[in-house]
């Protein structure tokens, strides 16, 4: 069996069928992981929705922070935002069809046999493996349950910033969300930064990317992630970056996980403008 890891679609469709037309893929057999962000910002994410949700059990999916957002408009009170394009989803017929299986979806992933543990941005360096996918189950029991909504609502925030097991409620699930899910830079006591998005070298003295903190918990294991668009591709031995930027003019990339192969990767037909250009 085939296990290929692909980086955020972002509503890049067309993209993403190109790209799996390149690769020697077939869904009977083989494994497609889709490290989050399947939607938002690029123009057909509800093609990508349900072109993913019919992959079946060819594919592996986990929530982004993007696929997060649009769970919130559809489940909580959030409201939209000036570069949102989740729209044609929340309108479409099987749109609520859509939703409810993307609440369903992990927050982590991890294969013993290939000794990988995907998430789509990061972890603490105090959380092991077994560490982060007991996190990400507790906010994915709320996500699965009644109070989904309740919890999408109040999802929002940078605070706290540092974990502690003695976090509790709305806190403990807001941070394990926005480690997951949203971090990129982390100050040597651990906590998070949110503000720096640019490429490693580029942050201010006190922040390092989350994956070059000495003494990493999850070290042992292959990571691999999305996330960071002006990363790019990264890979290292146990480490593999797969946000090139699809929805920004850049590529969609995909790289094989249970042999060498790749990069795969297709150049978008889509260019937005950054919302911080």
């Amino acid at each position: 069996m085939a296990v290929f890891a692909v980086g955020d679609v972002q509503g890049c469709s067309a993209e993403l069928r190109k790209l799996i037309d390149e690769l020697p893929f077939d869904r009977c057999d083989d494994e497609l992981w889709f490290v989050g962000d399947l939607v938002n910002r690029g123009p057909d994410g509800l093609g990508v929705l349900r072109f993913v949700r019919e992959l079946g059990p060819a594919a592996r999916t986990l929530l982004g922070n993007h696929d997060l957002h649009l769970l919130a408009l559809a489940l909580g009170e959030a409201v939209p935002v000036a570069d949102d394009d989740l729209a044609p989803i929340l309108a479409a017929a099987d749109g609520p069809e859509l939703v409810d299986w993307l609440r369903r979806q992990p927050l982590a992933h991890h294969d013993s046999d290939l000794n990988t543990l995907m998430v789509h941005a990061g972890i603490i360096p105090g959380w092991s493996g077994a560490d982060t996918l007991a996190r990400a189950r507790e906010v994915e029991a709320v996500l699965q349950g009644d109070d989904c909504g309740s919890f999408l609502t109040a999802m929002y925030g940078s605070r706290p910033d540092r974990w502690s097991e003695t976090l509790t409620g709305q806190d403990r699930l807001r941070f394990i969300t926005n480690c997951l899910t949203r971090i990129r830079f982390v100050r040597a006591d651990e906590s998070l930064d949110f503000d720096q998005k640019g490429p490693p070298g580029s942050q201010p003295p006190g922040l390092l990317p989350w994956f070059e903190m000495p003494g990493r918990a999850s070290s042992d294991l292959r990571i691999v992630f999305g996330h960071w668009s002006a990363l790019g591709l990264l890979q290292r031995p146990n480490l593999i970056g797969l946000d090139t930027g699809v929805v920004w003019g850049g590529k969609l990339t995909a790289v094989r996980l249970d042999a060498p192969g790749g990069p795969y990767q297709v150049t978008s037909s889509v260019n937005r403008r950054k919302p911080d250009a």
